[in-house]
């Protein structure tokens, strides 16, 4: 009696295509959850830095630095929520001189629900932390 081996049988493919699906499933799930998370942390830094830049072109308008920051304050308290992000996450530094205004915004992600998808792979950072400067003059 001959015995055939499965390995040499070659004219039977059934689940071939099932078992190299398994062999790449785990990889390209990983890429795309990683595409997700980084494009979701890129499009919050891209609003993080919009709020930082409009808010340092909205203090251009004060004529000292108390107003200076009064009014980038207020612009970025308004745009906030429109970029859709939350007001209490993000601490505004107004720094203003003779010859500058420099507003460094740094946003906290870290209760956000893409933070909770990127656990298993190397995670952005959790504080997004952007800095506009507009110059006074001097150019």
């Amino acid at each position: 009696m001959r015995r055939r081996l499965f390995f040499l049988h070659s004219g039977d493919r059934r689940g071939v295509a099932a078992l190299e699906f398994a062999m790449v499933a785990p990889l390209l799930i990983l890429m795309m959850l990683g595409m997700v998370v980084y494009g979701g942390w890129f499009w919050m830094a891209h609003s993080v830095q919009s709020l930082a830049s409009e808010g340092a072109r909205a203090a251009i308008a004060g004529l000292d630095p108390a107003e200076r920051e009064t009014l980038a304050h207020g612009f970025i308290g308004v745009q906030v929520g429109d970029l859709g992000l939350r007001a209490d996450r993000a601490a505004v530094e107004v720094e203003s001189t003779a010859v500058l205004i420099r507003v460094n915004v740094a946003y906290d992600i870290s209760d956000h629900p893409l933070m909770a998808l990127a656990a298993i792979m190397p995670a952005p950072p959790r504080i997004i932390r952007r800095t506009a400067v507009v110059r006074l003059g001097d150019y």
